[in-house]
């Protein structure tokens, strides 16, 4: 049995201003999370993919990279990575290079996401995505 942990990375808002905290300092917290549970000898960490503004991780293998270099034997995932709005080639080399950071450790959890946010920043058309899917 494996014990890990896995998140989105969501900002906290601010109870006084009611905004959201900034997105630097969520990303420092994580990895002093990350390196917390390595110290403790947590199995997995999984970090997901979101492109809202209540969320301060766009790109889950830049985050596992730079956890990479800062612990010793936790595996560092994603969870997940959305490929249907991802280069597949990309997406690949990308968790290749976390990889050999990580001596081995990296994990790529590939998914269609739940959410549809990302599409059209990538230029993809809703209409023909619903029609593709409707079709399968």
């Amino acid at each position: 049995m494996e014990l890990g942990i896995s998140m989105f990375g969501d900002l906290r808002v601010d109870p006084v201003t009611n905004k959201f905290q900034p997105a630097q300092q969520r990303l420092g917290e994580i990895i002093e999370e990350i390196k917390l549970m390595d110290e403790i000898g947590l199995d997995y960490f999984g970090i997901g993919e979101h492109h809202r503004p209540d969320f301060a991780v766009s790109s889950p293998e830049i985050l596992l990279a730079a956890a990479a270099v800062v612990t010793k034997n936790i595996k560092l995932g994603s969870a997940v990575s959305v490929l249907s709005s991802s280069d597949p080639v990309k997406l690949y080399q990308s968790f290749a290079m976390v990889d050999l950071l990580s001596n081995g450790r990296a994990e790529l959890m590939a998914g269609r996401g739940s959410f549809i946010e990302s599409f059209p920043l990538f230029g993809y058309s809703l209409m023909i995505i619903m029609v593709c899917s409707q079709r399968n």
